[in-house]
């Protein structure tokens, strides 16, 4: 139950709060008063998306708060499911702010816009005049037989087990596509794996190679420098080697006559060891160091071999070539297990198609057993409200599965005995669609079981004697459930065990819209207003009292 909503800076609603009772709720007003921002406002509470136009003041953000009464509506898993705290006064908030950001919260706890719809669900339904339109949406009528029913629970079922099949059969054929391809293909991929497994690819080979055969191809140049190298380092009478020991021996010679001698002697011994050592590593590389023809020609084969492959894959290195391999390699394994995998996906595709048909069969069977019973109910509640001539009948079709099951469902109407059921669309005008909507409202509410529905002038199209009747059913509705009815008729507003009135009020220049409950006297002079208009006479406050003498 809706027992409170504060609304912040949204549209001509500066600041507002009010509180919601049990039973019949009436909410009235002018023309343009601000009937429809206020639905607008709960409506950012039920999930509805919003962007800066909301906002009254763009300097600061918007804010909109409801708290529910939920203790009674099994709604405990729901929040343990989504790790939400529970609490039987649950508050949910939105916030739009400048930028035009969008945040909800369930009982303090930040929520995405799915989640928040989907609690909504269970909380309120809003009842606008486009709703009507509904009632030619095969969807919407399977909800409402299903509701009726209280078969919900099934079609959530059948919905699981429906996209359960639908994932397996997307898979499936994945599967199969996939396997024929490969079949058709097996030699190709066969010749491309076993022309890449017997390249026994190593990951650096290719630079290892290149860096080998341009020594092997530049041996001679090579190992003619390395000649030349140990000549310049070793020679008897000139070589590297021979001067500096001559060096370090005069050095020595002068040693005990001059202290900086010792020093320097130490930095060329230094550089006499080094110098060999470098020595012996060019002569061992110069002995090393061989011309190989037939290793150069190993080499440009080997090379050309890995080119060949990266230029056929395109590919840049022999990683991708070792990844391409794999690859094939997998393909080969699933191909050569492809049957079984394929019957074993058949097998679960079976079992989850026989699933759907179960649930769908078990759920029209539901659905088809109270067709008759539901049209009585629909023209015998139509016919109080005044459309004795009213024919009104289900038709059905059985179809394939699809998202609601295997049901086609049309509700086909006439207001006139002459004229044959017809698609509500074609001969339904704006007040037999509204009158038709509060019947079926009235017999799903009580199986729906929603604590809160909100009515957005459903007696649109009625006066008289039928609104006196529109509003009976209302507040029979009211008995089991909370019911908020925004009207323009008195006959209905008079049947309300609270009326609020919206309202316009000039305030620092600005238009702002406000809310307020109405005591007896307030509630008198609202109704005898919409009874006469602006100006109230004696005989509308006594027309006035008359209705409400009635409740």
């Amino acid at each position: 139950m809706l027992k409170s909503i504060f609304i912040d800076n949204y549209a001509l609603i500066d600041k507002l709060e009010m509180e919601f009772q049990e039973g019949l709720s009436i909410i009235t007003g002018e023309t343009g008063a601000g009937k429809t921002i206020l639905l607008g406002a709960l409506g950012l509470l039920l999930g509805k998306r919003a962007d800066t136009s909301v906002l009254k003041d763009k300097s600061r953000k918007c804010i909109v708060e409801g708290a529910f009464q939920i203790n009674g509506y099994k709604l405990e898993a729901f929040f343990a499911d989504n790790e939400l705290d529970y609490s039987e006064e649950t508050l949910i908030r939105r916030e739009i702010s400048n930028s035009g950001k969008s945040r909800a919260f369930i009982n303090d706890t930040p929520v995405n816009l799915i989640l928040l719809q989907e609690l909504a669900l269970s909380l309120v339904d809003v009842h606008s005049q486009h709703q009507n339109l509904l009632l030619n949406n095969e969807r919407y009528i399977c909800w409402i037989i299903d509701s009726y029913t209280q078969s919900l629970y099934i079609l959530s079922n059948y919905k699981s087990a429906f996209q359960e099949y639908q994932n397996l059969k997307q898979s499936y054929y994945k599967a199969r596509n996939s396997y024929q391809s490969d079949q058709e293909n097996l030699d190709y991929i066969s010749h491309q794996f076993n022309e890449l497994r017997e390249a026994n690819l190593k990951e650096n080979e290719l630079i290892e190679l290149e860096e080998e055969y341009k020594i092997v191809s530049h041996a001679e140049e090579i190992k003619s420098a390395l000649e030349e190298t140990a000549q310049l380092l070793e020679n008897e009478e000139m070589g590297v080697i021979r001067n500096l020991k001559l060096m370090k021996d005069q050095l020595s010679r002068i040693g005990d006559h001059y202290s900086g001698a010792k020093e320097t002697e130490e930095r060329i011994q230094n550089l006499y060891v080094e110098i060999k050592d470098i020595a012996d590593e060019v002569s061992s590389q110069f002995e090393r160091m061989e011309f190989d023809p037939e290793r150069m020609e190993q080499l440009h084969v080997r090379i050309d071999l890995l080119y060949t492959l990266l230029r056929k894959h395109k590919v840049n290195t022999i990683q991708n070539l070792i990844d391409i391999r794999n690859t094939l390699d997998d393909k080969l394994q699933k191909n050569a297990s492809g049957d079984y995998e394929l019957e074993k996906l058949s097998g679960e595709l079976a079992n989850a198609e026989m699933k759907v048909n179960d649930i769908a069969e078990e759920l029209s069977g539901k659905r088809k057993k109270i067709f008759s019973e539901f049209e009585d109910k629909v023209l015998s509640l139509l016919h109080d409200l005044g459309m004795k001539n009213v024919q009104f009948t289900i038709h059905h079709e059985i179809t394939d599965p699809g998202e609601d099951g295997i049901d086609k469902i049309q509700f086909l109407f006439s207001a006139n005995t002459n004229i044959p059921v017809q698609s509500i669309a074609r001969v339904a005008s704006g007040g037999e669609l509204s009158r038709l909507m509060l019947a079926i409202k009235y017999l799903i509410s009580n199986s729906f079981g929603l604590p809160t529905i909100i009515f957005d002038e459903i007696d649109s199209g009625v006066s008289g004697e039928i609104a006196d009747k529109v509003g009976n059913l209302i507040k029979h509705m009211s008995s089991n459930m909370q019911v908020i009815n925004i009207t323009h008729l008195p006959q209905v507003a008079s049947k309300g065990d609270h009326h609020y009135l919206v309202y316009k009020a000039a305030v620092d220049g600005t238009t702002k819209t406000n809310i307020k409950q109405l005591d007896h006297t307030g509630r008198l002079n609202e109704i005898a207003k919409m009874l006469s208009g602006d100006s109230v006479s004696e005989a509308a406050i006594e027309n006035a009292k008359v209705l409400l003498g009635q409740q």
